[in-house]
């Protein structure tokens, strides 16, 4: 199998790929790639059967991961939570990854992808490395009913909730959003003793996806209490981003917010809500979308190459999370909000 390598971002033969394959989402495209680009340096690349004189038929989208903490590797697609390999058969699928594979060396040791398609099985070569779920909310049921569908106590009752309290929604892309969303977001981070990804990456990901990215953020007598930023592409809402400000959770302020991206998902014309991957071992995150309605099943990442355990570079923010910051001292979690968003600067460039 003869392959060629593009530049997703320099080649329009990529984006009307991403027009006609029906598994082709919001990880793949422009917008998303332009903000890895800008915030990261990581350079979009494209693995095809495709010649250079013919419209692609397929392609593995991949970025080389360059950082002298974690090593080199091959991403598909970094701080993507799903990116499928775009073929019409599993055989195409497998000879692009042995393609991929074929790329490590003493530079790269080992590459990784992320397919939410479940019926993909990599070549034996390859090696499961992390178990996730993902959670999807087909749009496809009247509003009515989808509310009904969710959990009465937990859910139905916070939204209503959050009505008698008279939260103000407001909903955009414009700078005071951006800001009360990271504000938010630095808190949520601390909490959980997690570094935030830095400001610039959202500035980028507001500019690059352009109307295809809302924030949307409840607050309460003039104060943000929480906040949550989806993308979207074609028929599909992906909810990424979520935080709060704890001190008011009892007003109902996420299930809210959840609630509104659901009702303006249906007038949009939505046929998903795409609640993204959560991991398993986070039972409250995964309890909180399956209260939601949403069908949830299981999301595998896979590696090949020199596969280490123990290693400093997990697929898992959580994971790295629980090998680096546990050694800080306790005081950590006290740490002025503009030191930690330093402390994400700097190590999110060696993660996922």
């Amino acid at each position: 199998m003869t392959v060629h390598v593009i530049e997703a971002l320099g080649d329009q033969r990529w984006a009307d790929l991403l027009k006609r394959h029906p598994r082709a989402s919001v990880f793949h495209t422009e917008g998303w790639l332009k903000a890895l680009q800008q915030t990261y340096g990581l350079k979009p690349l494209v693995l095809t059967a495709s010649s250079g004189n013919e419209p692609l038929n397929d392609g593995l989208i991949f970025c080389e991961v360059k950082s002298w903490i974690t090593g080199q590797r091959l991403v598909s697609l970094p701080f993507s939570d799903h990116c499928d390999v775009l073929t019409h058969s599993a055989s195409g699928a497998c000879e692009l990854l042995q393609q991929l594979e074929g790329r490590l060396g003493s530079s790269n040791r080992y590459a990784e992808i992320r397919p939410v398609n479940d019926e993909l099985q990599p070549p034996p070569s390859w090696n499961r490395v992390e178990r996730l779920c993902i959670h999807t909310l087909p749009l496809v049921l009247p509003l009515e009913e989808l509310f009904q569908n969710l959990h009465r106590n937990c859910i139905q009752r916070k939204i209503r909730r959050a009505e008698r309290e008279r939260l103000e929604y407001t909903s955009g892309r414009s700078k005071r959003l951006i800001t009360q969303f990271y504000k938010l977001l630095l808190r949520t981070r601390i909490r959980h003793r997690l570094p935030p990804q830095p400001l610039k990456w959202f500035s980028n990901l507001v500019a690059c996806m352009g109307e295809n990215l809302t924030i949307r953020v409840a607050a309460k007598g003039g104060v943000p209490v929480a906040a949550l930023l989806t993308l979207s592409h074609r028929e599909t809402t992906t909810y990424k981003y979520g935080c709060s400000d704890e001190r008011f959770n009892s007003l109902g302020g996420m299930p809210y917010l959840l609630w509104k991206t659901i009702e303006e998902a249906k007038e949009q014309g939505m046929a998903q809500l795409d609640l993204g991957r959560s991991d398993l071992s986070n039972i409250g995150l995964v309890t909180f979308k399956d209260r939601l309605g949403a069908e949830r099943k299981s999301l595998t990442y896979w590696q090949s190459g020199q596969i280490e355990t123990g290693r400093l570079c997990s697929a898992s923010l959580t994971n790295i999370a629980h090998r680096y910051i546990p050694r800080l001292p306790s005081a950590a979690v006290s740490l002025p909000a503009s030191l930690f968003s330093a402390v994400g600067s700097l190590v999110y460039r060696h993660m996922d």
